[in-house]
């Protein structure tokens, strides 16, 4: 019998944010997140130590999952942060980075923690009221009769991915692509609640990215089919294709000796008899008109043959991914048994057609109505291709969070600059009876709302990775970005064309400040105004839902971090 150890007691660790540990691992986490952000964000490699998969990647899904994080109030803020993109797939590097510059920013003032909270909350409402407002001035509104937008979105989404490793041509290929594939997905008659359809993304990788296209149905890899032959399917009497969806396996080792005891016959074998039940299946599907059989798993080759050799196409290894788009694009319903066959359970296609993409060979399954595509994306290596699937997986997932609600906001760290110059501006005309009611002195809220400021300005900085100059006008509150490599006394007129975003043009006299600008920057007097056109090519969008959700979770973690007096650690 082994020694038995004592229980250890567990660890009390009291005010876990003066710790020194916990100042250099936040800023050590700022810092990496930070260098990942914007088009030009830095790429990281991340892995194991001990060999295995090696993941480049700048995007806040990948990194935050392979992240080893092992101090407990850290893990509080990646947790947040990833529990974001699991719903918004967006925004979660702004959402990281803002967090850790508000605790940052929050944490150097001489404010009581609850102080700063009751504050932080009232300047979060001010906020969340004025981008869900007409009077909004960093916000555009998307109109579905036009594509310009959604092609804005997509795009931004794409070009902040440098991993991708895309060009101008193949964003554009790409951003086209993507649009269409969430058109296709929507339905065009609406009875009483819309539901959207599927974009299957299918991998073609050592290929161009321009060889990248879209088709209508779905794509099922089949190499055992031959390009050469003549693909000839049974059709029923209204032309169309009849087919059969099965989720269970009709490989013929359908039985299992470790569910229970089997008792044989003498001379009697399993292997045949559940064979002669498989052809049996086959034969009623023939009878049935069945023109197309779809399996999840397995199919036995004698039924394969059986089924060719009546004119019925057999694919098998399907995958349970392909389940749910193939049920719902052909009406058909999974069958899980073989002994149980309703002709009730078919679906139908329109047509059913053989297609070749590099080295691949796919059945390529066409609907009556395409609310189903499929996307065969094409890069050059394994690892451009698996950062450019996440990127238009999110770029999707933007799309249909539009639809939801039809707005997005200005991009390139313009809505920061703007939200801050907004703040700065309202903070100053707040009434007496506020900070009654807040319980907190001006001169409080006033440090408060200068560190939420200086955070959402540190977000719009952390797009900046050459050592340029970072300028916000005192006009629009939009973000500018100077070339590096000119003096600071530069007449920064000469120097910039466009803000961040692009909406705004250097057209005006506009008064400028030097950002990250230094504690209690000079207030705006006026409110920052709307820009007179709403409507430029190749703008800077962010998804408006992903994005006011994160500055919510940026702001309620940060929140909840500075609000913990203990971290209680079992050491057993």
């Amino acid at each position: 019998m082994s020694r038995l150890e004592a229980k250890k007691p567990p660890l009390f660790i009291s005010d876990p944010l003066t710790e020194d540990i916990f100042r250099q691992s936040l800023s050590l986490l700022s810092g990496i997140l930070k260098s990942c952000y914007g088009p030009a964000g830095r790429l990281k490699q991340l892995h194991n130590g001990v060999g295995g998969y090696v993941c480049t990647t700048s995007q806040s899904s990948a990194i935050l999952s392979r992240l080893s994080v092992s101090h407990p109030v850290l893990s509080v803020l990646t947790t947040s942060v990833q529990n974001h993109v699991s719903r918004f797939s967006d925004c979660g590097l702004f959402t990281a980075i803002l967090c850790c510059s508000l605790i940052e920013n929050f944490k150097s003032l001489n404010v009581a923690s609850y102080t700063v909270i009751k504050i932080s909350k009232h300047l979060l409402s001010l906020c969340m009221d004025y981008l869900k407002s007409e009077a909004c001035g960093c916000r555009v509104s998307v109109d579905f009769s036009s594509v310009e937008t959604l092609l804005c979105l997509v795009r931004s989404v794409l070009t902040s991915k440098p991993a991708c490793m895309l060009n101008k041509t193949e964003v554009d290929h790409l951003t086209t692509l993507v649009v269409k594939a969430f058109v296709f997905t929507v339905p065009c008659h609406v009875e009483t609640s819309a539901v959207l359809g599927k974009c299957v993304v299918v991998p073609v990788k050592g290929r161009r990215v321009m060889d990248s296209t879209l088709l209508p149905g779905l794509l099922i890899e089949a190499p055992e089919i031959q390009l050469a032959k003549p693909l000839t399917v049974k059709r029923t009497c209204s032309s169309t294709i009849k087919m059969a969806l099965f989720c269970v396996s009709m490989s013929g080792d359908c039985f299992n000796t470790e569910e229970g005891t089997i008792t044989v016959h003498h001379g009697i074998s399993l292997e045949m008899s559940e064979l002669n039940r498989l052809l049996d299946v086959g034969k009623q599907l023939v009878n049935d008109e069945v023109g197309l059989v779809v399996c999840q798993k397995v199919i036995h080759p004698s039924l394969k043959q059986y089924l060719k050799e009546n004119h019925v196409i057999a694919v098998d290894r399907a995958g349970l991914s392909l389940m749910e788009p193939l049920s719902r694009m052909t009406g058909s319903k999974p069958i899980a048994s073989i002994h149980l066959l309703s002709p009730t359970c078919y679906g139908s296609l329109k047509d059913v057609r053989i297609e070749s993409f590099g080295s691949k060979r796919f059945v390529h399954l066409i609907p009556k109505d395409a609310v189903v595509c499929s996307l065969i994306l094409c890069n050059r290596n394994e690892t451009a291709w698996d950062e450019l699937k996440r990127a238009c997986e999110t770029a999707e997932h933007v799309l249909q969070l539009t639809i939801k609600e039809p707005l997005a906001l200005l991009g390139g760290g313009c809505t920061e600059t703007h939200l801050a110059s907004y703040i700065r501006h309202k903070s100053c005309s707040l009434s007496t009876s506020t900070f009654k009611d807040i319980d907190c002195s001006q001169t409080q809220y006033q440090l408060v709302a200068d560190g939420f400021c200086r955070s959402l300005e540190s977000v719009a900085c952390s797009l900046n990775h050459d050592d340029g100059e970072i300028l916000t006008d005192m006009v629009f509150g939009h973000c500018w970005f100077v070339p590096s490599g000119f003096p600071s006394v530069s007449t920064w007129s000469d120097l910039v064309s466009k803000c961040g975003c692009g909406i705004n043009g250097n057209t005006e006299n506009l008064n400028w400040r030097h950002l990250p600008g230094p504690s209690g920057s000079p207030v705006i007097q006026e409110c920052p105004k709307e820009p007179s056109v709403k409507t430029a090519d190749f703008l800077t969008l962010d998804c408006f839902a992903a994005k006011c959700s994160g500055l919510q979770v940026a702001l309620e973690t940060a929140n909840l971090i500075l609000d913990l007096s203990y971290v209680i650690e079992d050491q057993n």
